[in-house]
């Protein structure tokens, strides 16, 4: 068996490694964050190192593996993760990373702990908001609810008030549902039923702004003019939201379809109704967009959090609620 390294920027690069060279039928050992080389390792950048093997005749030079399957993937442990949701290469990834010795009494913290360190690359790491942070998507994901949690979570948090933004011409009923939320929280509330209506909201702002959109496609005509109108300003960040069981093949759907509106962050709701996040998540893997923020239940501001590696693993994990509570 021919076992080699990969080291790239993104998992989606280094898998495509691993198939050019070694073929569909390689088998990955393991998975992990690694130093950048040269001046991208300076500036504390990380590249994904993933070790695969492959069957093949192989000259006496070449690292070979005594067996044909790789201890890690052998190994008992990979079976409860497996059981609990991860996926069979994130699996071997944690157990590859814990020193055979400890595996049989390994912990829920420290299979959490290991795990988070190798998803650390998903958590975005912006701390403050920015100028104005507008949040796409499908219908029916939670977008509005996520806002008015976040405009709560800072009032009652951190005793800051964020404005709240309506551009949502199309469902009276989530413009009306912002504006309860808005009067309860106290915090400033407008609707911007035209994208001019919106120009004239950003140009006043004095404060960080959530902008709520429409859940239609970024095609659609009036959604477009919105996007337009964010796009053509500074300090506008994006989140693309999705519910945590959106399915794989979904997931590629929903990012292909919102590529225009040029996401810069995703937020996953709904965990607590989720099987498992993991298919979704794979999928963010790949195409190495950072996670903002995770929400986990309905109540105002609660359920929800700033994306941490802990709390990410805990969900892939399918930890309870009060467990990522405690995480946020």
């Amino acid at each position: 068996m021919y076992l080699k390294r990969f080291c790239k920027p993104t998992v989606r690069e280094a898998l495509a490694a691993v198939k050019r060279e070694l073929g569909p039928e390689a088998l990955v050992l393991s998975t992990e964050l690694v130093a950048a080389g040269g001046w991208r390792g300076v500036v504390g950048a990380r590249d994904v190192q993933i070790t695969a093997a492959v069957d093949r005749e192989v000259s006496a030079a070449r690292p070979t593996l005594s067996s044909a399957r790789p201890a890690a993937a052998a190994d008992p442990l990979v079976a409860r993760l497996l059981a609990a949701g991860v996926d069979r290469m994130l699996a071997e990834a944690v157990v590859a990373a814990i020193p055979s010795g400890e595996r049989r009494s390994v912990s829920d913290r420290r299979l959490r702990d290991v795990l988070g360190a190798i998803l650390a690359g998903l958590a975005a790491e912006d701390d403050a908001f920015a100028r104005v942070e507008v949040f796409v998507g499908p219908p029916g994901v939670g977008k509005t609810t996520t806002i008015a949690k976040l405009a709560a979570r800072e009032r009652a948090g951190h005793g800051r008030t964020v404005g709240m933004v309506a551009a949502d011409g199309f469902r009276a009923g989530a413009v009306e549902q912002l504006r309860v939320y808005a009067t309860i929280i106290g915090a400033p509330f407008t609707v911007a039923r035209t994208p001019g209506d919106l120009d004239r909201v950003l140009a006043r702002g004095r404060r960080p702004m959530l902008v709520d959109t429409a859940g239609r496609s970024p095609d659609d005509r009036a959604v477009a003019d919105v996007l337009q109108v964010l796009g053509g300003r500074r300090g506008i960040r994006t989140h693309l939201v999705m519910a945590a069981d959106t399915s794989a093949a979904s997931a590629r759907r929903i990012l292909a379809a919102y590529d225009a509106a040029r996401p810069e962050r995703l937020v996953i709701t709904k965990v607590d109704e989720a099987d498992s996040v993991m298919p979704l998540l794979s999928v963010v893997r790949e195409r190495g967009l950072p996670i903002s923020f995770v929400t986990n239940g309905q109540r105002v501001p609660e359920d929800v959090a700033r994306a941490t590696p802990s709390l990410l693993a805990s969900a892939v994990l399918r930890e309870s609620s009060s467990s990522m509570e405690t995480l946020s």
